[in-house]
């Protein structure tokens, strides 16, 4: 991407003019809520999956919010004098927010989408024009460097990041800057990296705009950018996790076959190496790049590959000295998966020859890999000093609560607690049941005993577990008074137990609702 590419785009050298432009939409309420209020949930649900009719119809109006929500979201031009009376239109258009068209009315030259931070900010996301609502959405550039807006991949990983104060945060492949935004409000210092130069820029707006303060911007692939001696307490990434092909064979009605040319990549989600190496390598790599105690937070694709186990796959990424926590969300087939991501870059509107060589340039790649299915989740590591670094794999494809930020750090210090702690240390220690924890018994109608018991979590990962009737007895009393060897004992009389034999089964079970976010010690 050449300087010239980057002229189209307002210049990120102007902070008085998007403070001024950030005042103006703001007192338009042109925000998350806002927008809201003004399209109704469903023409605003709408947006999302790229659909932009019912949000074109709300906006008929000539409100200032209407004005915005047309010049910035749809695209659309707006006579000159209508923007002038809501933004500082002359600015704008100095400063290339906006330009000019046809006789009397202008057009943004960038999307602009309003985005609620956590603590009910309003913030705004910068990106490419036909980019800010419903991700790619099948938009059909072939433009490698085309910058998108907030999808739900970046919403999600934004939400499982750990959200300490920290001294230091690195972004990898920043895009349109949302995970650099969000680690502006806890970070002291952010770093931002980006292959493509157009997404740097685009980031010191998203942040100007959304006025929050500039990061250290800097141009490159993954960790190149960072140099040997500089290490960080939080590095996010939502990279280009996408498992692409790298040929695409010509069209069968090529008079000459030659060379396969190369598949025309798109940054946002192509990263360029073959299978998932690039998700490995990112976290492979990430472990030295991490303070004592940092947490490094990815969201990423792994193969399925026949004869591999996938979780001693991924275990296989996780760098020494790190403990894990790898979380996997979906999984799908190899043809469910090529036709997800040749949907999303809008081959399917395309010639039906040329779509079908490049579904089966996919195929081919993931038959020669013996891959038979693409698995998606979350990768957590934290670095530790213990000489046993704990690595969890599971999928987990059932609905959580957003955020689990706070989630993701807690399992990390049970995990300390559980490394600290022995099993006589346990017995001696307190407990207590966690909030919104339930009890369920299974079995049938009538029957005097259940089957089974499960306790299940309204909070966080909202997990599910099957206890013993030992287990929901001891989770029942938990409440931080009494010691968890002497619950154990009250428990064996009541039982016509030996307690001795009752406290020397029971830690592993005690370990598991601990290790899973049932109970709570009492430090």
């Amino acid at each position: 991407m050449t300087d010239s590419g980057l002229a189209s785009l307002p210049a990120s050298d102007r902070p008085d003019i998007a403070a001024r432009l950030r005042d103006a939409l703001l007192a338009a309420s042109f925000t998350a809520d806002g927008l809201l209020d003004l399209l109704g949930a469903p023409a605003y649900a709408a947006l999302a999956r790229s659909e932009t009719v019912p949000a074109l119809r709300a906006t008929r109006g000539d409100t200032p919010l209407e004005t915005l929500v047309r010049l910035f979201l749809l695209q659309q031009p707006v006579p000159h004098a209508r923007v002038a009376a809501v933004l500082p239109a002359e600015e704008a258009l100095e400063a290339g927010w906006l330009t000019r068209v046809g006789g009397d009315e202008v057009a943004a030259t960038v999307d602009v989408r309003p985005y609620g931070g956590p603590g009910g900010e309003d913030w705004f996301i910068v990106s490419d024009l036909g980019c800010a609502v419903g991700g790619a959405g099948g938009i059909g550039q072939r433009d490698e460097g085309v910058v998108l807006g907030v999808g739900g991949a970046s919403t999600t990983l934004a939400g499982i990041t750990v959200r300490a104060p920290v001294a230091s945060a690195l972004d990898l492949g920043t895009g349109s800057g949302i995970q650099a935004l969000h680690a502006a409000q806890h970070a002291t210092r952010v770093t931002a990296t980006d292959l493509n130069p157009r997404a740097l820029h685009i980031t010191a707006l998203t942040l100007a705009l959304s006025g929050a303060p500039a990061a250290d911007l800097r141009e490159g692939s993954l960790f190149e950018p960072v140099r040997d001696d500089e290490t960080f307490d939080l590095i996010v990434s939502n990279p280009p996790f996408v498992i692409s092909p790298a040929r695409l064979p010509p069209p069968p009605s090529a008079e000459s076959l030659g060379d396969a040319p190369l598949i025309a990549r798109l940054t946002y989600r192509d990263g360029g190496m073959g299978g998932d190496d690039l998700c490995r390598s990112l976290v492979q790599q990430a472990g030295e790049r991490l303070n004592e105690g940092g947490f490094a937070q990815f969201l990423a694709n792994w193969q399925h590959v026949a004869g591999e186990d996938w979780q001693d796959r991924l275990r296989s990424w996780v760098p020494r000295g790190c403990d894990a926590w790898i979380v996997q969300r979906e999984v799908q087939d190899v043809t469910q998966y090529a036709e997800l991501w040749l949907r999303d870059a809008g081959d399917h509107r395309g010639d039906p020859a040329e779509y079908q060589a490049r579904y089966d340039a996919w195929l081919d790649e993931f038959e020669a890999r013996k891959v038979k299915a693409v698995g998606f989740g979350w990768i957590t590591l934290r670095r530790t000093g213990s000489a046993e670094p704990v690595v969890t794999v599971e999928e987990w494809p059932h609905p959580v609560e957003q955020p689990l930020g706070d989630t993701i750090r807690a399992h990390f210090e049970r995990l300390d607690y559980l490394r600290d702690h022995d099993d006589a240390a346990l017995l001696d220690s307190h407990f207590r049941l966690a909030a919104e924890v339930v009890q369920e018994q299974v079995g049938l109608p009538g029957a005097e005993d259940p089957e089974h018991v499960v306790l299940r979590q309204h909070r966080g990962m909202r997990r599910a577990t099957k206890v013993d009737t030992v287990g929901a007895g001891f989770a029942g009393v938990c409440d931080g008074t009494l010691s968890a060897g002497r619950i154990l004992d009250a428990i064996a009389q009541l039982v016509d137990e030996d307690p001795v034999v009752l406290r020397d089964r029971t830690p592993a079970q005690i370990r598991l609702l601990v290790e899973q976010g049932f109970l709570e010690p009492v430090r």
